[in-house]
C-alpha cells in the first residue's frame, strides 16, 4: 500500500532499504539481552540513531535512542582527516576548531540516554588528535602525560545532553 501512496506524488521506495522490522515492546517477563525468557526485540536506524527496546530504572520497558554505530565511525573518520589535513596549524586554532566540531555533535545527538556514545565520541576525539599532533615532529614522541598537561589548557568541550525529555517544555513552543 505503501508504494502506492508514493507514486501518487511521483516517489519511489527503494527495495533493499525499506522493510518492515518487528519493533513491539517485548513482553514482561523477557529479558532486554533475548535469550529463554523471550526473542531480542528488534531494532531500526533512522536519523542517525539506533532506536531500541531497553528497561528504564524503574522496571519498565522503554525505547531508547543511540547513535548509530555507522554515523559514530564516519564521525570519527571525519574528525581524525581534518587532524591529519591540519595537523600543523597552530595548537590554539586547532582547538577552537575542534571544540565547535564537538559542541556541534553534542547539539544533534546530544539527547536523552545517549551519553555514553557522546563520551566514547569525546575519548576518540582526543586520542586521534593526539596521534596527529604527535606526528608532527620527528625524533622521540611525547608520552601521554604532555597531552594530558596540554588538555588542562586546551580542555575539549565536556559532554552535554541538550534535547532532554524530562526537561518542561515552555509554553507556546510546540
Amino acid at each position: 500500500m505503501l508504494p502506492k501512496r508514493f507514486g501518487k506524488y511521483g516517489l519511489t521506495i527503494h527495495p533493499e532499504k525499506t522493510k518492515l522490522v518487528p519493533f513491539r515492546r517485548p513482553s514482561y517477563s523477557s529479558s532486554p539481552k533475548g535469550g529463554p525468557e523471550g526473542d531480542r526485540p528488534g531494532t531500526f536506524d533512522l536519523l542517525g540513531f539506533t532506536h531500541y527496546w531497553s528497561r528504564s530504572r524503574k522496571g519498565n520497558w522503554v525505547v531508547k535512542r543511540k547513535t548509530a554505530a555507522s554515523r559514530f565511525t564516519r564521525a570519527v573518520r571525519t574528525i581524525a582527516q581534518w587532524c591529519r589535513n591540519h595537523r600543523h596549524r597552530p595548537i590554539g586554532e586547532q582547538h577552537q576548531v575542534l571544540g565547535r566540531k564537538l559542541r556541534g555533535h553534542y547539539a544533534y545527538y546530544g539527547i536523552t540516554g545517549n551519553s555514553v556514545a557522546l563520551n566514547r565520541f569525546r575519548e576518540e576525539v582526543r586520542r586521534v588528535w593526539r596521534k596527529w599532533l604527535v606526528r608532527r615532529k620527528r625524533g622521540n614522541r611525547p608520552p601521554w602525560n604532555w597531552f594530558a598537561r596540554l588538555q588542562e589548557r586546551y580542555c575539549l568541550p565536556y559532554v552535554a545532553t541538550v534535547h532532554s525529555v524530562y526537561r518542561k517544555r515552555s509554553e507556546g513552543v510546540t
